[in-house]
């Protein structure tokens, strides 16, 4: 009996493996490892900001063999991180796409009040002292992505004859969007940044699963006969969708 029950007994779940550091150049690169169970061999790989080394991890395989594949890996990854062209920081003079539109960054100090948009001269106004921007900035555009997804959302929900519970939006680095089994739809913040018939797209994608929970032929000609701009949207997600995970917080 014992026997029965043993084989049925949760294995114990791996303990997360403590981050490293590459240094590539002047720049100190953050590695992330993320063990794998059905994992056969290690993986590397650059996340989709090309801030970080994420190395994939058999469940055999120590931190430190991971560790010596990333560094026997170092020409790789630099070679990455040029073509990736590094990340854009959230700061006065930098230029980050508002809604598809290149907008500099402008720190007013003496204005009161919240982030305003110039769009005559494409600037984003951040008032408050100057260590709270990117933050304050941040916050602004969570809250204009929240209002566009929202819209968005609704609109298609009454197209598609269904209803989700909640939006919520997050930082998602592997997706733009998705629907959970509780008709709860999760957005990324960064979609305020895509020119907006994208965001429109992704609306209308992850509101389609709340009647189609795949990938399927119904699934696609659903969101195809209500958003007729999706497979333009779908290819700018390939070719500049990572330019989006450039910017960092």
């Amino acid at each position: 009996m014992a026997g029965l029950f043993a084989r049925f007994r949760k294995a114990p779940v791996p303990r997360p493996l403590e981050p490293g550091v590459m240094t590539i150049g002047l720049d100190q690169v953050p590695v992330q490892f993320r063990r794998h169970a059905q994992a056969r061999r290690l993986v590397l790989r650059l996340s989709p900001d090309g801030s970080t080394v994420v190395v994939t991890v058999p469940p055999r395989v120590s931190r430190a063999e991971a560790m010596s594949f990333a560094e026997k890996s170092r020409d790789w990854v630099e070679k990455r991180l040029k073509a990736h062209g590094g990340g854009i920081a959230l700061a006065p003079g930098n230029r980050i796409p508002l809604r598809g539109v290149l907008h500099e960054i402008r720190h007013v100090p003496a204005r009161r009040g919240t982030v305003a948009v110039d769009a005559t001269e494409a600037l984003i106004l951040v008032p408050g002292e100057l260590p709270h921007l990117p933050r304050r900035l941040v916050d602004w555009m969570k809250t204009a992505a929240r209002a566009d997804l929202q819209l968005a959302s609704r609109k298609y929900a009454a197209l598609m004859d269904v209803t989700f519970k909640r939006i919520t939006i997050r930082d998602q680095r592997s997706r733009w969007g998705s629907c959970s089994a509780g008709s709860e739809l999760s957005y990324s913040w960064r979609l305020i940044l895509t020119p907006p018939h994208v965001l429109d797209y992704v609306a209308a994608h992850e509101v389609a699963h709340l009647k189609h929970m795949n990938h399927g032929p119904r699934f696609w000609r659903l969101v195809l006969t209500h958003c007729p701009e999706a497979v333009a949207a779908k290819r700018w997600l390939k070719t500049h969708g990572h330019g989006v995970h450039r910017i960092r917080m």
